[in-house]
C-alpha cells in the first residue's frame, strides 16, 4: 500500500469488490489532487476515481488525447492516493502499450495503493470515451491485455476493471461481444463506455448480468442524459463514474475569483473556506499534535 501522506490514523478500508457488492451504485467523483481526494473523503463518498480527463487538464493543461502516459501521471496519482484513506479506481488508459507495459502499469499503481485499476481497449491514440468515433483494438488482442493484468495483480484484492470502447466504435452489439470476452478472460468487472440512454443501459444489463458494470455520467457534455444514480442501478450497473462534475464546477470558481481580483473586489465569504477551515482540511491540527507531543 502507499504510504499516507497525512498524521491522521487511518482504518481498513473496504475491498473494491465488497464496495460494488453493495444494493445503491458505487458514485465515484474524480480527484485531479491530493487536496481534491481529501475533499471527497470529507464529504462523505465511500470511494473515489483518478481520471485521465481531470488528471491531464488540471496537472498539464492538457485536453485528454493520449499526450501523457505512465510516467506523468504516476507521480501525480501516488500523492493523490496518499492523501485519503478511501478506496480508489485509477485510469491505466490502454496500459500505455503491450502487455509488457500493462504489466508494469498494473504493478505500479497496486504498489502505490490503487484499490481497483482499469484498462481500455482503445487504438493508440487514445481520447477521451466521450468524444469523438474511437477505434479499438482486436479483440483477442484485449483478451491478452487483461490476462497479462490479472497476472500482474499482487494483492489478492486488486480490482481489474476493464473498460471498452466499442460502444463509439462499431456499436452497441460489439460492446456487449466485447463486454463477455472480457469476463470470460477473467475481469473482475466490466466498464461499458459511451452509453447513450437508458435504453443502452437496460441492454447492457441484461446483456451482462452477473458482473459488475461501470458506465459514465459526464456532466457538462456527456453522451448519456443526466439521470439519477438509482436509476442507473436498477439497470443492473454498480459503479457510476462521474470525470467532471467536481472539475467543471472548480473551473468555474477559479475562473470567478480571477475576475473578481482582476477587479479589485474582495472574496465572497458565502463562496469560499477560510483560513481556518482551510487548515483543518489539509490536516495542520493533527500535524500540531504530532510536534506538540514529541517536539518539545
Amino acid at each position: 500500500m502507499a504510504e499516507r501522506e497525512s498524521p491522521e490514523r487511518e482504518g481498513k478500508a473496504p475491498t473494491w469488490k465488497e464496495l460494488v457488492s453493495g444494493d445503491a451504485p458505487l458514485v465515484l467523483p474524480a480527484a485531479h489532487d491530493a487536496l481534491s481526494a481529501r475533499l471527497i473523503e470529507r464529504a462523505g463518498f465511500k470511494a473515489y476515481q483518478v481520471g485521465g480527463f481531470a488528471l491531464d487538464g488540471t496537472y498539464y493543461g492538457y485536453p485528454d488525447i493520449d499526450l501523457t502516459h505512465f510516467g506523468e501521471k504516476s507521480t501525480v496519482i501516488r500523492h493523490t492516493i496518499g492523501a485519503s484513506n478511501l478506496p480508489v479506481l485509477v485510469d491505466a488508459d490502454d496500459g500505455y502499450g503491450d502487455v509488457k507495459n500493462v504489466t508494469r502499469t498494473v504493478r505500479g499503481y497496486e504498489a502505490m495503493g490503487a484499490s481497483a485499476i482499469f484498462i481500455e481497449d482503445q487504438q493508440a491514440p487514445k481520447s477521451c470515451g466521450q468524444e469523438g468515433k474511437k477505434k479499438v483494438i482486436p479483440a483477442e488482442k484485449m483478451v491478452g491485455k487483461v490476462k497479462a493484468a490479472l497476472a500482474a495483480c499482487r494483492e489478492p484484492d486488486t480490482f481489474i476493471l476493464v473498460r471498452t470502447d466499442a460502444r463509439s466504435a462499431v456499436g452497441l452489439e460489439e460492446a456487449i461481444r466485447r463486454g463477455k470476452l472480457y469476463r470470460d478472460a477473467g475481469a473482475h468487472g466490466l466498464y461499458i463506455e459511451g452509453l447513450e440512454s437508458a435504453r443502452e443501459l437496460e441492454q447492457v444489463g441484461k446483456a451482462l448480468e452477473g458482473i459488475p458494470l461501470a458506465t459514465t455520467m459526464m456532466e457538462g457534455g456527456g453522451k448519456l442524459p443526466w439521470m439519477p444514480p438509482q436509476e442507473i442501478g436498477a439497470y443492473g450497473f454498480s459503479m457510476i463514474l462521474y470525470p467532471t462534475t467536481v472539475l467543471f464546477r472548480l473551473t468555474k470558481s477559479i475562473e470567478r475569483a480571477l475576475v473578481d481580483l482582476l477587479a479589485g473586489q474582495p472574496m465572497p465569504e458565502e463562496d469560499a473556506v477560510n483560513r481556518i477551515a482551510f487548515e483543518d482540511i489539509v490536516g495542520k491540527p493533527a500535524w500540531a499534535r504530532i510536534e506538540d507531543e514529541f517536539g518539545k
